[in-house]
């Protein structure tokens, strides 16, 4: 018998160390080689780790939450080799990118790819999100079963719902009585994605002067010429008013382009952006997530509904790559039905701007004298006060508005 010692390898963007964020394995257990053994944070994605061996597992660096330097041992096997010490290498083979969160919300489009057929072989490596095997724990399923639609045969939460149903299996326990809820006191560590969060909206507020900027803008118009559109249009491939937003936006960056920028602290030195990356915040249970639709500027209003849509749903269902997940100029923030009046978003560091569409209703106003119903809707901004003067701020807010008012601009070049 011999020890194998599987070392944190470099996870990429100039990483250092990595936290724990869940363990699949636990001391005593038969590990084959390519079986997943835990997950380990990045800024921006949980990243599977698999194991390099089979052997059973001697000793583990630590618990979920806990810090490990690259290059320090993560797991040590017990293998039947009669090879000396190793130490396991960072290849493609070894590290399997997966971002945390499955889909918040029910209605993922269907998978378009045929299922595998029948489980996997035991011990080959099942590819799914940490969420959905934390969900299969919970619930008794054994992933190996269940056939998974996405791409290499990974498990989506789609697969996983109608696994669940389709086995009858139990649903889970009914929420304690108002008693009993009120006498537990649940504790919850603070670790993985929700702790990244936390670590990040903290440096956001504590480093940045925010400036905020509130507009209100009457979309009647522009939501007449979305429902147009849509008329045509199947379910799946309808307009939201999120991507005639992005367009606006990229209009107005032309003209205040001190808007779409990023400032690296460590150089003192602002990068100002050609090309707009547009960051979609988009919710998940694990918290909310930025990806990037790439090259927005390039996109016609279908192309750009299309990405908006594609980044999104892979950051819910955990298909999205690190790179999709990262490299935003400026983000869009919206909480959709729950709006509310006026937000106060908080900027997605390193950038200098954010917009956040608050909730459309129907409310009298004056127009031309007469009294007339009209639906509105108030953007809500924040930007970097050190960088960005709340006089161009409030002008680039104000060419939006004129544009998604008379919702034929965004479409004419001056």
């Amino acid at each position: 018998m011999s020890e194998y010692i599987f070392k944190l390898p470099d996870l990429g963007e100039g990483t250092v160390e990595s936290e724990i964020g869940e363990w699949f394995i636990h001391v005593g257990d038969l590990v084959n080689e390519e079986d997943t053994v835990g997950t380990m944070m990045t800024d921006k994605a949980a990243v599977e780790l698999n194991s390099p061996v089979t052997g059973r597992v001697v000793k583990l660096a630590g618990e979920p939450g806990d810090i490990i330097p690259v290059g320090a041992a993560l797991v040590v096997f017990e293998t039947d080799a009669d090879a000396p010490v190793e130490e396991a290498s960072a290849d493609e083979d070894t590290v399997v990118a997966a971002v945390l969160p499955e889909p918040a919300e029910a209605a993922a489009e269907a998978p378009t790819e045929t299922p595998r057929n029948g489980a996997p072989a035991i011990g080959s490596r099942i590819v799914t999100s940490p969420a959905i095997r934390r969900r299969a724990k919970e619930v008794g399923v054994d992933l190996a079963a269940v056939p998974g639609t996405g791409p290499g045969g990974r498990i989506l939460r789609v697969d996983f719902d109608r696994y669940v149903e389709q086995s009858g299996r139990p649903a889970p326990a009914p929420a304690p009585a108002p008693a009993a809820a009120a006498a537990t006191t649940k504790e919850i560590k603070v670790i993985g994605l929700r702790r990244m969060i936390a670590d990040r909206l903290s440096a956001s507020k504590r480093e940045i002067p925010h400036f905020a900027y509130v507009e209100e803008i009457d979309i009647t118009e522009l939501d007449a010429l979305r429902k147009h559109l849509n008329e045509s249009r199947d379910a799946a491939n309808r307009l939201t008013l999120l991507p005639f937003l992005g367009m606006a936006l990229i209009r107005a960056i032309r003209e205040f382009p001190q808007c779409n920028a990023t400032y690296d602290k460590d150089r003192n030195v602002i990068l100002q952006h050609g090309a707009v990356h547009l960051g979609v915040a988009t919710q998940t249970p694990d918290g909310l997530k930025v990806p990037v639709v790439r090259h927005a500027e390039s996109r016609a209003l279908d192309a750009l509904a299309s990405e908006i849509r594609r980044v999104s749903t892979a950051a819910r269902d955990g298909s999205a790559t690190r790179e999709e997940l990262s490299g935003s100029t400026i983000t869009i923030t919206s909480l959709g039905k729950l709006g509310g009046i006026v937000s106060t978003p908080v900027i997605n560091m390193p950038e200098v701007g954010i917009i956040g569409v608050n909730k459309a209703v129907q409310r009298p106003m004056v127009v031309d004298g007469q009294i007339a119903v009209r639906l509105m809707m108030n953007l809500s901004s924040s930007f970097d006060h050190r960088f960005v003067d709340g006089y161009d701020a409030a002008a680039m807010i104000q060419r939006i508005r004129e544009m998604l008012e008379h919702p034929a601009t965004i479409f004419i070049d001056a």
